[in-house]
């Protein structure tokens, strides 16, 4: 899997060439800033780029304004943005774009190995990997109908927002994986999302549940 990295501090940018270096990744490039960045984007077609939200020069949202630039250019390309703290505009100016190959975490999951590496696979293959508590702020923005649902219900939701499957799902909550599938199908009986042919129900729950195109 190729890889290019946009991240202004250098510890954490050689931190992350180390780590996935290690991990039999090929990183193609390590950059500081949002123009480089896209430029390696452009030249290397890496398979994912994992990008620092704040970079230079203002250290404001340079960082997540070049990770949808990148998306919208290479549609392909998956994204994973890092963030020192949950900002719920940039989160969502990210998700907006679609939830494939879309990753948003607090940089304090590079220090847990697996779950980093678990976020940036699940990614690659075109999935979802939503920070935990960057879904637990979200969710605060709505509310109405998901009042609806149990407590069960909204914790299944807020799993399949992180980008888990059923199997993941049924494992994190110690339940049966035909126990998640109903708890899946009253969710989207609550939120009045009806089988189509052109909707995935389970991406519009998520989208839904983070007051996303709703």
């Amino acid at each position: 899997m190729r890889i290019v990295i946009a991240e202004d501090d250098a510890l954490l940018r050689e931190g992350l060439v180390l780590l996935l270096t290690g991990e039999g990744f090929d990183v193609a490039a390590a950059v500081a800033e949002p123009d480089p960045f896209l430029a390696a984007v452009a030249e290397h077609r890496p398979d994912v780029a994992v990008v620092d939200v704040r970079m230079p020069p203002t250290h404001t949202d340079e960082g997540i304004r070049a990770a949808v630039t990148a998306k919208r250019t290479h549609p392909e390309l998956a994204v994973l943005v890092l963030s020192a703290y949950v900002e719920q505009a940039f989160a969502t100016d990210l998700l907006a774009e679609g939830t494939a190959g879309i990753g948003y975490l607090l940089k304090e999951r590079v220090g847990k190995v697996e779950e980093f590496l678990d976020a940036l696979n699940r990614v690659a293959e075109g999935g979802t990997a939503i920070d935990p508590d960057v879904v637990a702020q979200l969710f605060t923005r709505r509310r109405d109908p998901l009042d609806r649902l149990t407590g069960r219900e909204r914790e299944v939701l807020a799993l399949m927002a992180e980008g888990l499957g059923n199997v993941g799902i049924a494992e994190r909550l110690v339940v049966t994986e035909g126990a998640v599938h109903k708890h899946i199908r009253n969710i989207f009986a609550k939120l009045d999302l009806a089988q189509s042919d052109r909707t995935d129900r389970r991406v519009a729950a998520v989208l839904h549940y983070l007051g996303i195109g709703t």
